[in-house]
């Protein structure tokens, strides 16, 4: 059952900086709460980085395109009163991915654990099919266990956990603690194919799977309780909320700068926008990334705000190409996946701020999945790519290495997309300041990252955070749950971690 929000009645403004699926989450559960809300977004549309480009078949999905944990949307919306299902139309995917090596041989992951093993058999043996359900064992009690006490915690809590592996110690060597996820896998699995595909669910959140811990492998787990595709492409999901807190009430300015926070004695009191104008605000909610704040981009009186996160390595980023042609070659899922021979000289290279020119690709087939594909179909294709803090001044990217890979495997596009279809991770760091051109906020690299990850609190009273930069983490689940989190810290007025008091040093604004 869901958790009452707070009651309705209080108007007391609260401003939010962004409509990414934190702010929209937070924006809606506020407004239906009774709060007065104005959300200032510098993009044309909600959903942030659930961002769509046009073409001649349609919008495109630019952005996150797997809609994985669906429950933490179901709960969302009952808040509201609402049901998802009246909202937007989710379409569930039996067939995972579908992945392909440079040997020619493929292979299709399932949500269902016994049809992934069956396929597993029949592609690598009955040896690894015991390894694959020793693995889907792993990773099943790893998700239940760290579900509660960190991803769906306001704030993750290492006395929690300790708590949840003194009442199932297994979890404590299912964690693999001191390993990474390459070391688990290589453990895990003999076939050098298996540890490769597993791997790449560190991507997921941005890291390398031999610089990310074993934990990671349960990742694994919130795609294989369930995928789906919403009809339409994955922006109907932020519209959908956007409409949602517009009819409890919630403003929306669109094309819309904020130069500044500004803060008086510790306190939030308001906004500054493009142009010099004031907006009073005893509450601010900024749904960015958190080193936006610490780098200054929101004025020099919120720099404390998120501490440290100017300094912490950055997640991956990626180049990702967006168009609409017609495919020619393998038969193509929803979801796919074409590795390259060998993972760890490309996660070496990207260490290193590098590009390989053949990277492992993701496709996702935009119009596969809910129905036939129509002539012209349209495509994301993403490849891994260093943050702008790891990518010496004079290399430049490579957008041309795309359809040269795929070429080898026999797929390519009618007509294939020129450069312009190519978004780098200076054009992420344009559209997202302050990310460094990270999609995933900080990195998820070592033992402890998922706790050092700002929460929705800060030291700055009435300034909360939400988004992808912040706990839980990146992907739409997470994102969505830390606008929850943030909208019950406004209701529970626990929006300062510590008190409030008056200081001989008054806080002040930027008017750029």
């Amino acid at each position: 059952m869901t958790a009452p929000l707070g009651a309705p009645g209080s108007q007391s403004p609260v401003a939010i900086i962004g409509a990414g699926i934190g702010g929209l989450v937070a924006a809606t559960l506020l407004a239906r709460a009774g709060r007065s809300v104005r959300v200032f977004e510098r993009h044309d549309g909600p959903g942030g980085k659930m961002r769509t480009v046009p073409s001649a078949a349609g919008p495109i999905d630019a952005g996150p395109t797997v809609l994985t944990m669906r429950g933490v949307f179901d709960e969302v919306f009952a808040a509201l009163g609402a049901r998802l299902d009246d909202h937007v139309t989710l379409v569930r995917q039996p067939l995972l991915a579908r992945h392909f090596w440079p040997d020619g041989s493929t292979l299709d992951l399932f949500d269902e654990s016994d049809r992934s093993a069956e396929a597993i058999h029949a592609f690598a043996g009955s040896r690894a099919a015991r390894q694959f359900r020793a693995f889907d064992r792993r990773a099943r009690a790893l998700f239940a266990g760290f579900d509660g006490p960190v991803m769906r915690a306001p704030r993750p809590s290492l006395p929690r956990l300790i708590r949840q592996i003194a009442l199932s110690p297994r979890l404590l060597s299912d964690m693999a603690p001191g390993k990474t996820l390459a070391d688990l896998l290589t453990r895990s699995f003999d076939d050098p194919r298996l540890a490769q595909l597993f791997g790449r669910y560190a991507t997921y959140v941005g890291g390398a799977p031999h610089l990310s811990p074993g934990l990671l492998s349960l990742i694994w787990q919130a795609e294989a309780r369930g995928v789906w595709v919403v009809r339409g492409g994955m922006h109907r999901l932020a519209r959908a909320l956007e409409e949602l807190a517009k009819a409890h009430g919630a403003r929306f300015d669109y094309g819309t700068h904020v130069e500044a926070i500004s803060v008086r004695d510790g306190r939030v009191t308001g906004l500054v926008l493009d142009g010099g104008e004031q907006f009073r605000a005893e509450t601010v909610l900024f749904n960015g990334d958190p080193r936006a704040l610490a780098t200054g981009l929101l004025g020099p009186a919120v720099t404390a705000a998120a501490p440290g996160t100017d300094r912490v390595a950055r997640s991956l980023s990626a180049d990702v190409w967006t168009f609409a042609a017609k495919p020619h070659g393998p038969d193509l899922a929803h979801h796919n996946v074409f590795f390259r021979a060998e993972a760890q000289p490309e996660f070496d290279a990207l260490m290193r701020g590098e590009r390989l020119p053949d990277p492992t690709l993701y496709i996702c087939a935009m119009d596969r999945g809910t129905g036939p594909a129509p002539a012209l179909e349209r495509f994301e294709i993403i490849a891994n790519a260093p943050p702008l803090t790891l990518t010496p001044k004079e290399t430049s990217p490579c957008p041309d290495r795309c359809f040269p890979t795929l070429a080898r495997f026999g797929l390519r596009f009618d007509p294939q997309p020129g450069p312009e279809t190519v978004t780098t991770p200076q054009g992420f760091e344009t559209l997202f300041p302050g990310s460094a051109g990270a999609l995933y906020g900080q990195s998820p690299h070592g033992m402890l990252a998922a706790f050092r990850r700002p929460t929705a609190l800060t030291p700055i009273k009435g300034l909360v955070l939400a988004g992808g930069g912040t706990h839980p983490g990146a992907g739409v689940p997470m994102a969505a749950l830390s606008g929850r989190h943030a909208a019950e810290a406004i209701l529970q007025r626990r929006i300062s971690t510590l008190p409030s008091r008056r200081t001989a040093t008054r806080g002040g604004i930027s008017t750029a």
